[in-house]
C-alpha cells in the first residue's frame, strides 16, 4: 500500500500537472499521457483522482477498466492552484528582499 506521504504527492502532482496544462490552454489531458507524465502505476493515478473528484478538485471521465479516460480541473481546483500560486510567489519575494539585505553592507 501507498504511504501517505506518496499519496499527497501524487496528489499534488496531479494537480500541478492539469494546472501547468490549463496555463497552456489545454482544459483537459489524457488520462495515458498524465499516467506517463508523473510516472504513476495505474492504481496511484486512479487513487489520485479519486481522492481530488471527491474533493470536487478534478473532474475525470473513467475507462471502464476504471482508470481516467480524461482529467481536468474543477474551477474550485482552478481557484486552489491559483491561490498556492500566490502564496509561493509571496514567499520569493520575501526571501528575495530578506537575500538583498543580507547582501547590503553594514554602515
Amino acid at each position: 500500500m501507498t504511504k501517505l506521504r506518496e499519496r499527497k504527492n501524487n496528489r499534488k502532482a496531479v494537480l500541478r500537472s492539469l494546472y501547468g496544462a490549463v496555463e497552456r490552454n489545454r482544459p483537459e489531458v489524457n488520462g495515458s499521457a498524465l499516467r506517463a507524465e508523473l510516472a504513476l502505476p495505474d492504481e496511484d493515478l486512479s487513487a489520485a483522482c479519486a481522492y481530488l473528484t471527491d474533493e470536487g478538485l478534478i473532474s475525470v471521465d473513467w475507462t471502464s477498466h476504471h482508470t481516467p479516460a480524461t482529467v481536468s480541473l474543477t474551477h474550485e481546483g482552478i481557484r486552489l492552484m491559483e491561490e498556492l500560486e500566490e502564496e509561493e510567489e509571496v514567499e520569493e519575494e520575501q526571501e528575495d528582499r530578506v537575500k538583498r539585505e543580507e547582501a547590503q553592507p553594514d554602515d
